[in-house]
């Protein structure tokens, strides 16, 4: 898919500066395509050399060793930890090749992104547009140590080839940021895509939150908190009433004492009044059964208080799927990717003709051999309980 050719106004929007007064830097935005001529976005096209997408690719990589070395440093260098890492070394290796594939072919063009504060987002838009597009807002996962938009790419991609535009939002991890920092950039990139979103072809009436793993949890304070503001009629940059719906793949909780009142999903729909319940919008909760990272219980739990607290709330369990199953290594495979086509079935629900036109579209290319993927899985760290 080409990429977006331009994305000035997002970077005008989320740029910011930091505290000392220092703008910071930008860097080009993430894409699958081209804006349409007639979507109205408006800014010159341009075009990007082969060097100017290794240089961005290069400039990727650099930032996901430095994450890991960061991710490293909190975890601790024992024996255990080690070993995981050998193991997350060996799956990445497998699977780099189709990953960096997918990364550089939807670096082209420009992009939207502050740095670690305020980072932005990136939009995956579809070929052809002739009419507003269902828009999903998706927050990545990450541990809370090493989330970045760019793990959004494949999602990105899969759903843009069917017809829907996909804004991956970036957020601050720790220890640049806290909890409450992480739900404050992803309520701010939500804000951006329900306010703007029109502008790059995209129906700001149907727009759909997505959050995987860590961003599941984070896009669900999101939510929650907005919610709870709304009902108390606090002041407000966007509206619960534009999600149609808020998807949470392979979701987990929050811990700890001090935060567990305020960032645990579960806790606060149980405190919350009905007022709040009501403004939010149907909840699908998507987990595989083989998920030893967070288990499946966990979205049991949180499906179960939704559903008490009078919440339209669904879990949809994976048989034999692990953590990265669902998300990473069945887009890889091509073909009907089952969690996808269940996002569509919803998503375009009540839309027979783009419901027809997927029908008829042929299957999404393999990207990685059969083999690789096995091995990947036998060796990936989020495979094993962890004890």
């Amino acid at each position: 898919m080409r990429p977006v050719s331009s994305a000035e106004e997002v970077g005008a929007l989320l740029s910011r500066s930091d505290s000392s007064g220092r703008r910071r830097r930008s860097s080009p935005v993430q894409s699958a395509s081209p804006r349409p001529a007639g979507c109205g976005c408006g800014g010159p096209r341009r075009q990007s050399s082969f060097r100017d997408d290794v240089g961005h690719a290069a400039s990727e990589t650099y930032l996901v060793t430095r994450l890991t070395f960061s991710l490293l440093q909190y975890l601790g260098l024992g024996y255990r930890w080690m070993s995981q890492l050998l193991a997350l070394t060996i799956y990445a290796i497998l699977l780099m090749p189709a990953w960096f594939g997918a990364i550089l072919s939807s670096i082209r063009g420009r992009k939207s992104s502050d740095e670690r504060n305020r980072k932005g987002l990136d939009l995956y838009i579809p070929k052809d547009i002739n009419r507003p597009c269902p828009v999903v807002a998706f927050v990545t996962g990450g541990a809370w140590i090493i989330g970045y938009k760019a793990w959004g790419s494949l999602l990105g991609r899969r759903l843009a080839e069917r017809g829907i535009i996909v804004a991956c939002i970036d957020y601050r991890n720790f220890p640049q940021g806290t909890i409450g920092d992480m739900v404050s950039d992803a309520s701010q990139g939500i804000s951006y895509v329900c306010n703007n979103i029109a502008s790059y072809g995209g129906d700001p009436n149907r727009i759909y939150l997505v959050g995987q793993s860590a961003g599941a949890h984070i896009a669900a304070c999101a939510l929650i908190e907005q919610a709870v503001k709304e009902s108390s009629g606090q002041s407000i940059s966007w509206s619960v009433t534009q999600i149609k719906a808020y998807f949470g793949l392979s979701g987990g909780i929050m811990e700890g004492e001090e935060s567990l009142s305020r960032y645990s999903p579960e806790i606060v729909v149980k405190q919350s009044s009905s007022q709040t319940i009501a403004l939010l919008p149907p909840i699908v909760l998507m987990h595989g059964t083989e998920d030893y990272s967070i288990p499946s219980s966990a979205s049991q739990t949180f499906a179960d208080v939704l559903q008490q607290a009078g919440a339209q709330a669904k879990l949809q369990l994976y048989e034999g799927k692990t953590h990265t199953d669902i998300f990473i290594q069945d887009p890889l495979r091509g073909g009907r990717d089952p969690l996808v086509e269940d996002v569509l079935s919803i998503i375009h629900v009540d839309d027979e003709i783009t419901q027809e036109k997927i029908a008829l579209a042929p299957a999404p290319r393999r990207l990685v051999f059969e083999w690789q993927l096995q091995l990947a899985r036998r060796f990936s760290p989020f495979y094993f309980a962890v004890s």
